[in-house]
């Protein structure tokens, strides 16, 4: 059975249905907070941009030399699937889209796991993208590769640069956290994991290097496991969070009628524990699973699958199949 689910109505005139495709009009100065203090925050998004790209060129030349151990991407198997969870999972078809209910211990697991991933504390996030869902590749879009880059070859690559990576530096405000996630401000769990934002960046840290101690018996493992579960686990999610916004609006293919770019990019679909389908998820933005074919793999609605069957989820959102076949293209 289908469950429907809608996230609390925001406070203002302005209130947007994030999750049928509805475009609304361009967004108010009530929807943008002021960045505080732009210049320092520009500084840390560089540093956190820059040194892991830096960790990974290090990384790749310990290992020509011979340096890699199994150990070491054992250790980024594990810290890349548990924080990429927290992300797909937690921040995204959790707490952004209501894809399913859970209990508070669980709900405030995830979203701990999706702050070790360095993408943001939660609320910020989940702000920025129902900002994305309200305005998607249109005039508001926070990061759309398609709406005011100009137009040709030099315009698309302005634009995909915008959304992969250049829009966590504009500084022009953020989504209003008080105006797309009011009812995470109500959340005591999730504001208390939202506070302590940095306690979980250092504790995603801290668990590569125990695991690569655990695992070596060496304090060199447990360095060696920070290398790679720490800054190249770093770099390789974010990169992988931000093809979505980027890639999948630009390349791939369309199985659904949407009134914005989202495609869906197959070759993508692992690295992003199946965010890659991405045309699926903007049809129906609160369905639990982004993959709706046999072959579209989907590894964090399997997650949900399992929390499900253990009774740590309920309410799972699911799209009937005469919904799908009403809105598809083929």
């Amino acid at each position: 059975m289908e469950v429907e689910q809608k996230v609390a109505p925001a406070p203002d005139e302005h209130s947007v249905d994030i999750h049928d495709g509805v475009t609304a009009t361009p967004p108010s100065n009530g929807e943008l907070d002021p960045v505080d203090h732009p210049a320092a925050d520009r500084v840390v998004t560089g540093i956190v941009t820059l040194v892991p790209a830096l960790a990974l060129l290090w990384a790749m030349h310990s290992a020509w030399g011979g340096a890699l151990h199994w150990t070491d991407l054992l250790v980024l198997a594990i810290t890349y699937f548990v924080t990429g969870v927290g992300i797909t999972v937690g921040f995204h078809r959790l707490l952004t889209h209501r894809s399913f209910r859970t209990y508070p211990l669980i709900r405030g697991v995830l979203a701990a796991l999706g702050s070790a991933a360095v993408e943001g504390p939660v609320v910020e996030w989940v702000a920025q993208h129902r900002m994305h869902h309200a305005y998607s590749d249109q005039e508001g879009d926070p990061h759309s590769p398609h709406v005011g880059h100009g137009g040709g070859w030099t315009g698309a690559l302005r634009g995909l640069a915008h959304a992969h990576l250049g829009w966590i530096f504009a500084v022009a405000g953020v989504a209003s956290e008080r105006r797309f996630a009011p009812d995470l401000l109500a959340d005591p769990v999730v504001r208390f994991v939202d506070r302590t934002f940095v306690l979980w960046v250092v504790a995603g840290l801290a668990l590569p290097f125990g695991l690569g101690v655990a695992l070596t018996g060496t304090v060199v493992g447990g360095l060696t496991g920070l290398l790679w579960g720490g800054a190249v686990r770093i770099f390789c999610l974010h990169h992988a969070t931000f093809s979505i916004n980027s890639l999948c609006h630009f390349f791939g293919r369309q199985s659904y009628r949407t009134t914005d770019e989202s495609r869906n990019l197959a070759w993508l679909a692992l690295p992003t524990l199946g965010e890659a389908w991405h045309n699926n998820h903007h049809a129906f933005p609160t369905s639990a699973s982004h993959g709706h074919g046999r072959w579209q793999l989907d590894p964090s609605a399997a997650v949900i699958r399992v929390l499900e069957r253990c009774g740590l989820a309920w309410d799972v959102v699911r799209v009937a199949p005469e919904r799908r076949l009403a809105r598809g293209l083929e």
